[in-house]
């Protein structure tokens, strides 16, 4: 016990001051940190989630401190690149188990920070764990890349891996898609590549867009643009804060494993805004995440990653010291594992720093 926090203030203060958390600072939500500085990186991105997972818990009279420190390590097992690193990584560790973002959040927080004297990772609550390893719903999968780096922990302590989690990690969920669709509409439209007339009939941004348009003529851009994200985050918070009330009273808990126990989905978006979302989701994706622009950089990227990886499997004396001492004795699985470790810590520029060292030409990105 510490004298002065709870134990999921703990938790939070030791992510907080994980190198894995500071190393989010440069590595990609959408776009590369080097193509802009007001855009999001994974960083800001995770500030931002957590922000919105304390109005919602305090909302919800949940345990504001466990949400927070969910929504802070959520991306702290991310890869450089965001997802295209992430593709790119699970494609050339497809023969040694494969690699999820989930999955190695879980490998930062029990293994690979190394900074206490008496214990690998940051030794985190169960609660927080569970969160980490649920935020997303149930694991049914038990072939998963998540299930599978439970297992030393199923060891300990039982997670209830087909139950729901807490209601905080529920929250910590939603308050990703809640940051996540507002500042990348954000994104998109301070770099152009989508405008207030194309979000008109999308559900959600589109009458948000028509009401700021209509009040906002003459008024700077950026302006107008942070008008429409605050709105859908406040619209977006709204709604799960009512849905979520109506189910609580539904269920009546008196206790968390009543949550986990529910069936479903305590805290949650009601059916009509998650049936929006669902169709704000698919305009992303075409508009921005599959924009040529985008992609034509995250190819690149990918690129990058796969040389990293196949140098570091080749050529293990291209590691540092303390990876290569590592790698004494291990067979090739873990061998592929140890590599895709350091791989995946790395951040942009870090990789990119990387490949110039290693390669005679690397890609321009951006």
């Amino acid at each position: 016990e510490c004298p002065t926090r709870s134990p999921f203030q703990r938790d939070r203060d030791r992510i907080l001051h994980a190198s894995a958390f500071r190393r989010l600072t440069y590595k990609t939500q959408v776009f590369l940190p080097h193509e802009g500085d007001h855009f999001r990186t994974r960083l800001t991105h995770s500030l931002e989630v957590a922000q919105i997972a304390r109005t919602v818990a305090r909302q919800l009279r949940l345990d504001e401190d466990l949400g927070e420190t969910i929504a802070l390590a959520h991306d702290l097992g991310h890869s450089p690149f965001g997802h295209a690193g992430e593709r790119a990584l699970d494609e050339a560790m497809k023969a040694f188990g494969g690699f999820d973002h989930n999955a190695q959040s879980i490998r930062v927080v029990t293994r690979l920070e190394r900074k206490y004297l008496a214990f690998d990772g940051l030794n985190l609550t169960w609660e927080t764990l569970e969160g980490l390893a649920k935020h997303n719903g149930p694991v049914l999968n038990k072939n998963s890349a998540v299930a599978k780096v439970l297992r030393h922990i199923e060891a300990w302590s039982a997670l209830d891996l087909s139950q729901w989690p807490s209601a905080e990690a529920q929250v910590a969920s939603l308050a990703d898609d809640v940051a996540y669709l507002s500042h990348d509409v954000d994104d998109g439209l301070r770099a152009g590549l989508i405008s207030f007339d194309m979000l008109f009939d999308v559900p959600l941004a589109g009458p948000i867009a028509k009401e700021v348009s209509a009040i906002a003529s003459g008024a700077e851009p950026g302006r107008a643009i942070y008008e429409v994200t605050r709105r859908m985050i406040t619209a977006m918070v709204s709604d799960i804060v009512q849905e979520s009330r109506r189910r609580l009273s539904a269920l009546a808990p008196s206790d968390a494993d009543d949550i986990r126990h529910a069936g479903r989905a305590t805290v949650s978006f009601s059916d009509g805004l998650s049936a929006d979302l669902l169709q704000l989701k698919r305009f992303l994706f075409k508009a921005v995440y599959h924009n040529r622009r985008v992609l034509d950089v995250m190819e690149k990227a990918e690129q990058v990653v796969r040389d990293l990886f196949a140098k570091y499997q080749a050529d293990p004396a291209t590691l540092p010291a303390g990876w290569r001492d590592a790698l004494q004795g291990l067979d090739e699985r873990h061998r592929a594992r140890l590599a895709c470790d350091f791989l995946a810590g790395q951040t942009d520029r870090y990789a990119l720093s990387e490949h110039r060292r290693l390669f005679d030409v690397t890609p321009e990105l951006g």
